[in-house]
């Protein structure tokens, strides 16, 4: 109970109390010692809540309902039947973990337990509708009383239900069969466990394997409505296609037609013509040139002085050589003629105007062969152009027909377009009517439910097991939430980090320490019969911490005061002044405290003249004073009608006093109002040597203390310390780990009484 004496820490109020740092370094690390004393300290109520958790959790497992799961097991099909060579509408599930996550999800889903629940009547079970279930009691005696004032059955009632009252019930009753209900991945397998736990065992089997046959049958009804749907809209498609056909195909006909676009054998008629035009022309150019050279050929022999003879032309002349032949045939005979006879004879004459006449003739008919040739290039000319200008319309048509022809290659891809989309459809059409019988299930079932023969639930070493944790978990955060709602003051160690001021002392509770026969004497009364006491010592050690508190000053006025009412002020003061008066020193007391005057009432006293008599200089000092007899220290109380309204602490009458009782006595202790109460104790704290706040041990709350410290911070007062007041010195030793009472057991023997 002794403190350290040294010079006080001035309160810091700015420093959040129980913060990481003190004024002197970090706190220190984790204390356990420290944890099992605020344990200890909150152990009566760890047992009272854990116990009360656990005998609920055995409560609750003792009147659970027998409950049993069913389990069926399905897997997602990796493997697929390929019976016609044709990709399905509704394509099969793979194989990764999403999508086995998306059917757990579906296996969950709202839509299948609504039909298993209509598949089983489970709205007509009362285990899952609860306006089935039979009632308890009270409403058994509510229903025959409204059955005496003619209220409608329960059964009659729900007849008349509204279809949104239905629906409502039925939502109940899904959501009761959800609840029951769960899916679960077997590992990172592709096999789904559906379990559902009931009441009945038999039952149970059955919705499970309900749920799974539905989830399969949903699955080939998926498919079989996704087919149907494609069917349908690939027929209505069809038709629409067949008809956009049929109109491109006529569009390119009409333009071809319209546009004389005709074709034979791949080509239009217009390219056609034209080749044959190229063709002719070609032959006609050739013809041309053949007889340009032969006329060309035969000009030029005669401009050469040809007779004619051997142009080309005359050679192969029938009447050239005929004449020719004559011609021989006259030249033998005037040769002939001119050995026998002699130029001028007539038959001379004859043969030689029969060889001129014949010379005359082939000439003539040499000039016929070339005027012939020279006919026959020019019509060979005319026959070229001719051709020509065929070949240049022909040509020209054939532009035509290719700027023409653009839009007929628009309409023939527009039509082949169509028609490539039109069959693909019907392609497809045929698979889908050809699978369309042929669908199967993406998943199987790998093992039914079989109907349980052990219980699920209530799983006793498990509820147990829970409840015991749960019961610890709920104790420890009973202490946590008690620790944090604990504001008061229990430790010298929490009024140092907390406050930052030393730790003066703490005075017992008298009936912690005392003896069973002395428990009914007041504390004053116990420090004078027992000065030996732990109490006593108590209260004499927090004098001593008082009086060293500042190092190198005299400390003769003292005050003391509190932040609450009830902490226990006036009864350590009047203690203190008997203990400072036992071991001789001249003491005296002045009540200080003009609305409650508690040092009367300890006393037993009710005086006539006191303090504020002598303040107003009604009656002098000596005639105020009282005699304390079993200390024989000096008491200056408050009379009985002596509240005044005036400052009477904070004249110069005051002041004058406090400096006549320092020469009088060796000590003078102020007992004051609480200090958030009254505004006077902040004018006397100002006057006094030193300040002892004094706070209820485990009461005061933290924030009010600060508060109060702050005001006499504020005030100019010194606060030497805080003192705890009515320490419960066996709880203190149980759990005051940080403080001299936690050492109790180990040191009350040392005291006599």
């Amino acid at each position: 109970m002794l403190n350290t004496l040294s010079e006080p820490r001035p309160f810091t109020s700015g420093r959040a109390p129980g913060g990481p740092e003190s004024e002197d370094g970090p706190v220190e690390g984790l204390d356990l010692h420290r944890l099992i004393a605020l344990f200890r300290r909150r152990l009566p109520l760890f047992l009272a809540v854990a116990l009360v958790v656990m005998v609920g959790a055995i409560i609750v497992t003792v009147r659970a309902t027998p409950m049993y799961t069913a389990t069926s097991s399905l897997t997602i099909d990796t493997r697929s039947q390929n019976v016609v060579d044709a990709e399905a509408v509704l394509s099969g599930l793979s194989a990764d973990s999403g999508v086995v996550d998306t059917e757990i999800e579906i296996l969950k889903s709202r839509q299948l337990a609504e039909r298993v629940v209509d598949a089983l009547n489970l709205d007509e079970d009362a285990e899952f509708n609860p306006a089935l279930a039979e009632p308890g009691p009270v409403a058994s005696v509510m229903g025959g009383i409204a059955g005496l004032f003619g209220a409608a059955a329960p059964d009659a009632a729900r007849e008349r239900l509204s279809a949104v009252d239905q629906q409502r019930e039925k939502e109940k009753v899904v959501d009761n069969v959800l609840r029951r209900l769960s899916v679960k991945r077997s590992g990172l397998t592709y096999v789904m466990n559906v379990g559902f736990t009931s009441a009945d065992p038999a039952k149970a089997s059955r919705i499970a394997n309900t749920f799974a046959e539905r989830y399969l049958l949903e699955q080939l009804e998926a498919k079989f409505d996704a087919t149907r749907q494609a069917n349908s809209w690939l027929t209505t498609r069809l038709a629409d296609l067949r008809t956009e056909v049929q109109q491109a195909e006529a569009a390119v006909e009409q333009y071809r037609t319209a546009n004389n676009l005709l074709s034979s054998s791949g080509a239009t008629l217009t390219e056609q013509e034209i080749s044959a035009y190229n063709q002719q022309l070609a032959t006609v150019r050739a013809t041309q040139a053949e007889a340009e050279a032969r006329l060309r050929t035969a000009r030029a022999q005669l401009a050469a002085g040809s007779n004619g003879e051997d142009v080309g032309e005359a050679l192969g002349s029938q009447v050239v050589q005929s004449l020719r032949a004559r011609r021989a045939e006259v030249s033998g005979r005037v040769a002939d003629l001119t050995s026998r006879y002699g130029p001028r004879h007539p038959d001379m004459l004859r043969a030689e105007r029969e060889l001129a006449d014949i010379d005359a003739q082939i000439q003539a008919e040499i000039r016929r062969i070339i005027s012939n040739l020279e006919a026959q290039v020019q019509v060979a000319r005319e026959r070229t152009g001719s051709m020509a200008g065929s070949l240049g319309s022909a040509r020209g048509t054939l532009a035509a027909n290719n700027a023409a022809g653009v839009r007929l290659n628009e309409l023939s891809r527009n039509a082949e377009s169509v028609r490539t989309l039109y069959q693909s459809f019907l392609n497809r059409f045929q698979e889908t009517t050809s699978t369309e019988g042929l669908q199967e299930s993406d998943a199987r079932i790998v093992s039914p439910a079989a109907i349980p023969t052990r219980p699920s639930s209530p799983n006793v070493p498990l509820n147990l097991a829970l409840g015991l944790g749960l019961a610890l978990v709920a104790g420890v955060a009973a202490v946590v939430l008690a620790i944090m709602l604990d504001t008061g003051v229990i430790t010298a160690e929490d009024v140092e980090h907390k406050f930052g001021l030393p730790h003066l002392g703490s005075v017992p509770l008298l009936t912690s320490v005392a003896a069973p026969e002395d428990r009914d004497d007041t504390p004053a009364d116990y420090v004078v019969k027992k000065p030996l006491s732990s109490f006593t010592e108590a209260v004499r050690a927090m004098r001593a911490s008082i009086l060293f508190s500042r190092i190198g000053h005299q400390i003769k006025v003292i005050t003391l005061t509190s932040a609450l009412p009830a902490e226990g002020k006036t009864t350590t003061a009047l203690c203190l002044t008997r203990v400072a008066a036992q071991s001789g020193l001249r003491v005296i007391l002045v009540d200080c405290d003009l609305r409650r005057r508690n040092v009367n009432r300890l006393l037993g006293v009710e005086p006539e003249v006191g303090l504020v008599e002598v303040l107003n200089r009604a009656v002098p000092l000596e005639q105020a004073m009282i005699l304390d007899a079993p200390s024989g220290a000096q008491i200056l109380p408050l009379a009985k009608n002596s509240f005044t309204p005036r400052d009477v602490f904070g004249s110069v009458a005051m002041d004058e006093l406090l400096v006549r009782l320092r020469q009088d006595f060796d000590l003078v202790i102020l007992d004051t109002a609480p200090v958030l109460a009254v505004s006077d104790t902040r004018l006397i704290a100002a006057k006094a040597d030193a300040v002892v706040f004094l706070a209820r041990w485990r009461k005061t709350p933290e924030k009010a203390i600060g508060a109060a410290l702050k005001i006499l911070e504020q005030s100019g007062a010194h606060v030497a310390g805080v003192g705890l007041t009515q320490v419960d010195m066996k709880a203190q030793a149980r759990y005051g780990y940080g403080d001299a009472g936690y050492y109790y057991g180990d040191y009350k023997k040392y005291y006599t009484a």
